[in-house]
């Protein structure tokens, strides 16, 4: 709804659909709207907003060097902590975008500090990485600014990736995904049940949904791109065990919207699905590009479907970089699946033009 007139016409409709005996407090409706759509902002708004407040980071911490901060060990982790504090304090206490740079910037500060204090303190490094978790969830559960929520998610899931990559339990990384491609598929398919059943929930939603999407395309790099882990990362595949069977049962559930109900018309796609799935077992990153595209497209998420293009584009290409094969035989390769997506498609078409006919 991008006017004030639409948002009354709906309510309208709203009231005229439910009958006489609906009740709702309207004003408080209206209260909440206006807040809202004062603070709308597109994604480039706030992606400015995220690199100016790292710039200002940058800008902020050289300063400190000049200033000679870091020769103090302890006034780099009170500086941190206070700078994270303040931060969370600014947002609970105002509600506007123009804050979110300098909490952004006050709040990236005050996790370098931190981390450079206490890695100068001689700290172990699982210690600081499990204390940043925390206070990623701790700011989570206390304010629910889109952006400081944003950045915690990927805190909390950099957090699991760096214990992973800092004790060299490579194959964890698999869990990892395993993990994060359920919570992802969940909260993807349940959107109207997490945004109305808790109002905590509620606001946290988009940061979240995009948080996890941007850590689970983070989690598919490392089985994605053949030699960040080698030789420690044994059964590539393992990822796929859970991304291929999510990825069709999405594609179940694309299929009963769509209204295919025929059993031959089924057992078709779920074949066809299967056979174009199983190959990318030996790069489990493809499936998993393709599960955020189907996801993004069925709750017409347009941001989480350009995220998930590239991703696949990426996947694909390094894909086909990766593998043991001449340059002639890789060409071969890439010109017979290009086939056979096309015929896939000029088969799906076919069958959907002539359902609209009948």
């Amino acid at each position: 709804m991008n006017s004030e007139a639409e948002f009354k016409n709906t309510l309208d409709i709203i009231l005229h659909s439910e009958g006489e005996n609906f009740r709702f407090d309207e004003v408080e409706i209206e209260n909440e709207y206006s807040k809202l759509h004062s603070d709308k902002s597109s994604i480039a708004i706030k992606i400015l907003s995220v690199l100016g407040g790292f710039l200002a980071t940058l800008a902020f911490l050289g300063f400190m060097m000049i200033a000679g901060l870091y020769d103090s060990e302890v006034g780099m982790v009170f500086t941190g902590i206070l700078s994270i504090a303040f931060a969370i304090w600014i947002n609970v206490s105002f509600n506007k975008l123009i804050i979110d740079t300098l909490s952004v910037s006050t709040y990236a500060i005050g996790f370098s500090l931190l981390a450079v204090g206490l890695d100068y303190m001689k700290f172990d490094e699982n210690i600081i990485s499990i204390m940043f978790i925390a206070i990623a969830l701790m700011t989570l559960a206390i304010m629910q600014n889109y952006i400081l929520s944003f950045i915690s998610i990927l805190i909390i899931n950099g957090g699991f990736l760096f214990l992973i990559i800092n004790n060299d339990v490579y194959n964890l990384i698999h869990i990892y995904n395993a993990i994060i491609t359920i919570l992802l598929t969940y909260v993807f398919l349940n959107e109207a049940k997490l945004i109305a059943g808790n109002k905590l929930i509620s606001k946290l939603y988009n940061p979240v949904r995009i948080g996890l999407l941007m850590s689970l395309v983070c989690g598919l790099v490392f089985v994605g791109k053949t030699g960040i882990f080698e030789p420690h990362v044994y059964a590539i595949w393992a990822s796929a065990i859970i991304t291929i069977p999510v990825t069709i049962y999405v594609i179940s559930i694309i299929a009963g919207i769509m209204g295919v109900t025929d059993t031959r018309a089924k057992i078709i796609i779920y074949t066809a699905c299967t056979m174009i799935l199983l190959p990318t077992a030996f790069s489990p990153a493809v499936s998993g590009a393709l599960l955020i595209i189907l996801l993004s497209f069925l709750v017409n998420y347009k941001t989480g479907l350009s995220i998930g293009i590239l991703s696949f584009i990426y996947f694909i290409s390094q894909y086909y970089y990766d593998l043991n094969f001449t340059l002639l035989t890789k060409s071969m390769l890439m010109f017979s699946t290009g086939i056979i997506f096309l015929l896939f498609y000029f088969f799906t078409y076919k069958k959907l033009k002539s359902d609209e006919e009948i």
